[in-house]
C-alpha cells in the first residue's frame, strides 16, 4: 500500500522545515506549503490524505482553507494554533476539521494524532465500500447481474413520474424464455442458468444508455424505455428477439440448441397506475405465447387491454 500523503501548511519557515522533516522520517511522504493559496495549488494537482496547517496564516487562514478543503477535496485536517486563548477544539471541529492542537505541538503527539485520523479515515472508506456493495446486492440479480425485480418496480415508479411531469413517452418491455422449463429439465439447470446470463447480455446490447434491464423472476425480463414511444419500443422488442434466436447454445457436446423469447410491449398512458402498465406488458407477452411464441406483441392502449 502506497505511503500516506500529508500536506504540512506553516509560514514560519523554521517550523514547517522541522514538520516536514518528522513526517517523512515517519513513514508519510510529506509536502509543504508557505500559504493556504499554496495549499490549494498542491490539492489541485495531487491526491493528499491529510492537512496539516496552522490557523494563523498569511492571507487565507486556516479555517477558510479548511472550508474550501472540506468542500473541495477529499482530504482531512488537523489544524494547531498557538493561541489558546483565542480557539477551541470545538471551533475547529465545527469548522470541519479532524483534530485540533496547542503549539508547542510535541511530534510524538502529532504522530498519534495523524495515525488515529488515517485509522478514521481508512474505516471510513471500508464502511462506504461495503455500503456500496450492500446496495448492489440489494439491488441486482445476482446471477445475470442484471438489476432486480424490486428495482425494477421502483425505478418504474420514478420514470412513471417523469413520464407523467413532462409528457414523454415511456415504455415497457416483458420478456419470457420459451420453452424454458423444458431446456432446464433436459439439460440441467447449469445450463439453464449459463442462457439466463447469456440472454442478459444480449438484452444489455440492445439498449441504449438511459434504458435498463432487469431480471423479473425466473426466465423473465423486463426493460424500462424512457424516452420511447410504443412503436419504437416494439422496434427495439423485435431486435432482442431476433438476436436472441440467432444465438447457438452448446449445452451439450457436438450440439446446437437455439433458444426464443416471447416478447410484450406496451406504453404508459397518463394517469394510469404502475400494476395497470405492468399487467398490460404481462397480458401482451402472454399473447405472444398464445400466437405461436417467438413472437411481439404490442398493446398500446386503453382499448387493447384485454379483460
Amino acid at each position: 500500500m502506497d505511503a500516506a500523503c500529508i500536506l504540512i501548511v506553516e509560514d514560519d519557515a523554521g517550523i514547517r522545515d522541522t514538520t516536514h522533516a518528522f513526517i517523512g522520517m515517519s513513514g508519510f511522504e510529506a509536502v509543504a506549503a508557505g500559504s493556504g493559496e499554496e495549499a490549494l495549488e498542491i490539492l489541485e494537482g495531487r491526491a493528499v490524505d491529510v492537512v496539516i496547517a496552522d490557523i494563523s496564516l498569511p492571507g487565507m487562514d486556516g479555517f477558510e482553507l479548511t472550508d474550501r478543503i472540506k468542500r473541495d477535496s477529499n482530504a482531512d485536517v488537523i489544524l494547531i494554533t498557538g493561541h489558546s486563548a483565542h480557539y477551541s477544539y470545538e471551533d475547529a471541529i465545527s469548522q470541519g476539521a479532524s483534530d485540533f492542537l496547542f503549539k508547542p505541538v510535541h511530534f510524538t503527539e502529532l504522530l498519534l494524532r495523524l495515525k488515529r485520523v488515517l485509522k478514521e479515515r481508512n474505516l471510513a472508506r471500508e464502511r462506504g465500500r461495503m455500503l456500496e456493495q450492500l446496495q448492489t446486492l440489494a439491488t441486482t440479480d445476482g446471477l445475470t447481474k442484471l438489476f432486480n425485480a424490486r428495482h425494477f418496480y421502483n425505478q418504474l415508479s420514478l420514470e412513471v413520474d417523469r413520464a407523467f411531469r413532462y409528457q414523454r413517452p415511456l415504455s415497457l418491455l416483458l420478456l419470457d424464455i420459451d420453452h424454458f422449463k423444458v431446456y432446464n429439465d433436459t439439460f440441467g439447470h447449469l445450463e439453464g442458468d449459463k442462457v439466463l446470463v447469456r440472454l442478459a447480455r444480449i438484452i444489455e446490447g440492445c439498449l441504449r444508455k438511459l434504458d435498463s434491464a432487469y431480471r423479473y423472476g425466473g426466465e423473465e425480463f423486463t426493460v424500462i424505455l424512457p424516452e420511447t414511444c410504443g412503436e419504437e419500443a416494439e422496434t427495439v422488442a423485435h431486435r432482442i428477439k431476433q438476436r436472441i434466436a440467432e444465438e447457438p447454445f452448446c449445452p451439450l457436446e457436438n450440439s446446437k440448441v437455439m433458444v426464443t423469447v416471447s416478447i410484450g410491449v406496451t406504453q404508459y398512458l397518463a394517469t394510469e397506475e404502475i400494476t395497470e402498465l405492468v399487467r398490460r406488458a404481462d397480458n401482451a407477452m402472454y399473447q405472444s405465447k398464445q400466437d405461436g411464441r417467438n413472437r411481439v406483441t404490442a398493446l398500446l392502449s386503453f382499448s387493447e387491454f384485454p379483460s
